[in-house]
């Protein structure tokens, strides 16, 4: 028999499941799955449930959805994993149905993983097949429906990872049987595919009640996640951008799709916009901002952002769903700790890369320009204090625009208060990825940053290019000592703002302007001026910058850059960035081609897709592979 279909632990679960319903437990013996015991009780069939919210997007026990060690943006332009760079396989030219990495069951922290996946379907499946036959009370009655709505949008979430990271999926709506012959399965089509997924969107808005409790699926999760798959279907990799693939029906849609799709896409962000499933907004002002913002209103729209990824308690109203973490107990964050500096013995994971850094604009909605006082040297910048002190702008972390400094640890960027055994160490309080010299020409310094991988406090974690991710931290958690409790925001308003202007912008004519308009709005929220341009390639252009920007290290880069099918031209090699201080103060910053961090280059079409792993398909050889792979 053939199988490729894999269920979790089932005595994990169900003692999970179980574990408070104490008069279940004296009913009937616990040691296996035991269907009758767990559809016994909705209480019961509740806890279950929750294991399936555990699982979902195909994680193991490494983290929930994004929040995890090794991010899915680290296999992009933006960050580099420091501890396990050759597991992005798809940036080093190795990915292979034998060699998946990031993806594969064993990829350390990572998630998206295809027997995963299938294995919490089929959990969920095992829900939706037998709930009905659970007795209840009137008073519970909707509670059931409710836990049918919120297993639709589960079983929708993992097949829309699985259509994003694969194509085209193998779709079954009922629980496998052991001993079922799987030899005669196969994949279905991505359109085929694709309505699966919005088949299951609906019914999970049809049996989701207006208000449910804060972390649980919601109709506007549901809607939400059908803007995302919408918009990812109707981008160039799956309409015809891999012209050699354009027939290919598991990565394709059939020729003459993409208006449709896009107009699908613009009208489900549309459906949130108008409050179709409840009232959003971003958080902040959405007036075009002052022409000349001070430090003071840089660093309000700056702290605004920032506490977008910092909530803690009741979500604000730019948050549609996302992950709740306790400080003891259930599901784990420990981004200050995966993330956070060296020097405060954290672990220095995901650093960003120079690419990204440069990206960001400046105050005033300028682009940044390394070159701007030596034009034509890209890689180093020089400025004695006497420069400085006239332009603050020699230094390329001053005078950017408020989302920079919510989203990167820099040289000299404010921080936490340094542990017991760095504290008096200068300077205090501050990021230290520079090293210090007494005069120019000196071969080796003679202070060397705590944040460094020489620096005195630990070294193996210290950072490969010179920067930190901030973004995901959370400033009052010693990640040292404790674990984070800030919440994991996988849908927020912003995304729906983003996929209605990126779908009117392709749509073009008089939806052009409507999508300008959302961007702009997103923009001014981040205190940045309104875009202006009537063409719609410069549009796209814009709006493709600000998905850059706006989402940087959420992980949507990993989808962007390969639905716009512009791997090829973003992934390049990551060198680290030195920062050089003199006692005179002339400071070099200096983009070190010695110094590369990380080998990258993105060589075939074929990685804009993830291959099914050898395993799988030697179980089931009737599958078809992904293009490109054998």
């Amino acid at each position: 028999m053939k199988k490729i279909l894999y269920n979790i632990s089932a005595l994990i679960l169900f003692m999970f499941a179980i574990s408070c319903q104490e008069d279940v437990l004296d009913k009937k013996a616990v040691d296996s799955f035991n269907t009758d015991l767990v559809f016994s009780d909705i209480n019961v069939v509740s806890s279950y449930l929750g294991k399936c919210y555990d699982r979902m997007g195909g994680n193991t026990d490494a983290g929930i959805l994004g929040a995890r060690e090794d991010l899915l943006v680290s296999g992009t332009d933006q960050t580099l994993c420091i501890h396990r760079p050759a597991n992005y396989v798809m940036l080093k030219g190795t990915m292979s149905p034998d060699q998946l990495g990031f993806f594969a069951n064993n990829g350390y922290g990572g998630y998206l993983r295809w027997n995963n996946l299938y294995a919490n379907i089929q959990d969920v499946n095992r829900i939706l097949a037998n709930i009905d036959a659970v007795k209840i009370t009137a008073a519970q009655e909707a509670l059931k429906t409710r836990i049918k709505g919120e297993a639709y949008f589960i079983r929708a979430f993992d097949y829309a990872s699985l259509l994003m990271v694969y194509g085209g999926a193998v779709l079954t709506d009922k629980p496998y049987k052991l001993g079922e012959d799987y030899s005669t399965i196969k994949r279905s089509t991505i359109k085929e595919t694709l309505d699966f997924i919005l088949k299951d969107i609906q019914s999970a808005i049809d049996n989701l009640p207006a208000t449910v409790e804060q972390g649980r699926a919601s109709r506007a999760a549901a809607g939400a996640l059908k803007s995302r798959i919408l918009l990812f279907c109707a981008s160039t990799l799956t309409n015809g951008g891999w012209t050699e693939q354009a027939s290919n029906t598991l990565i394709s849609f059939p020729a003459g799709s993409q208006t449709g799709l896009l107009q699908q896409a613009r009208d489900a962000a549309k459906d949130v916009m108008d409050g179709k499933y409840g009232t959003f907004s971003l958080v902040g002002s959405t007036s075009d901002p002052a022409a000349d913002l001070s430090a003071a209103d840089i660093q309000k729209y700056s702290d605004n952002y920032f506490n977008i990824f910092n909530q803690k308690a009741a979500w604000n109203s730019e948050t549609i769903w996302g992950i709740q973490f306790p400080l003891t107990g259930g599901n784990v964050n420990n981004a200050n700790l995966w993330y956070g500096p060296n020097g405060y013995h954290n672990w220095g994971n995901n650093n960003p890369t120079e690419q990204a850094v440069r990206a960001f604009e400046m105050a005033d909605g300028t682009k940044f320009q390394w070159d701007k006082y030596n034009p034509g040297e890209m890689d180093i910048r020089t400025a004695t204090a006497a420069e400085l002190a006239a332009d603050p702008q020699r230094n390329p972390y001053n005078g950017r625009e408020p989302r920079f400094y919510a989203c990167v640890l820099y040289d000299g960027a404010p921080w936490q208060a340094r542990p017991s055994d760095a504290a008096g160490l200068e300077p205090e309080n501050k990021v230290q990825t520079g090293y210090y010299y007494k005069n120019v020409g000196d071969a080796e310094p003679y202070k060397k940053g705590l944040d460094t991988r020489q620096g005195l406090i630990e070294a193996w974690n210290g950072t490969k290019v010179g920067y930190y991710i901030k973004k995901l931290l959370d400033p009052a958690t010693a990640g040292q000592y404790y674990r984070n409790t800030n919440t994991w925001v996988e849908f927020r308003y912003a995304e729906i703002l983003m996929n209605y202007a990126e779908a009117c912008i392709e749509l073009g004519g008089t939806d052009l302007q409507k999508g300008i308009d959302a961007l702009n709005m997103v923009r001014n929220r981040a205190g940045l001026p309104d875009r202006v341009t009537a063409d719609q390639a410069t549009a796209r252009d814009y709006v493709r910058h600000e998905r850059n920007i706006e989402f940087f290290g959420e992980g949507h880069r990993f989808y962007d850059i390969r639905r716009w099918m512009i791997a090829e031209q973003v992934i390049t090699n990551v060198y680290g960035m030195r920062v050089e201080h003199y006692d005179n103060g002339y400071t070099i910053w200096k983009h070190n081609k010695a110094d590369k961090a990380d080998d990258r280059s993105f060589t075939d079409k074929k990685f804009y897709w993830v291959p099914i792993a050898r395993d799988e398909m030697n179980k089931a050889p009737q599958l078809q592979q992904n293009p490109g792979y054998n």
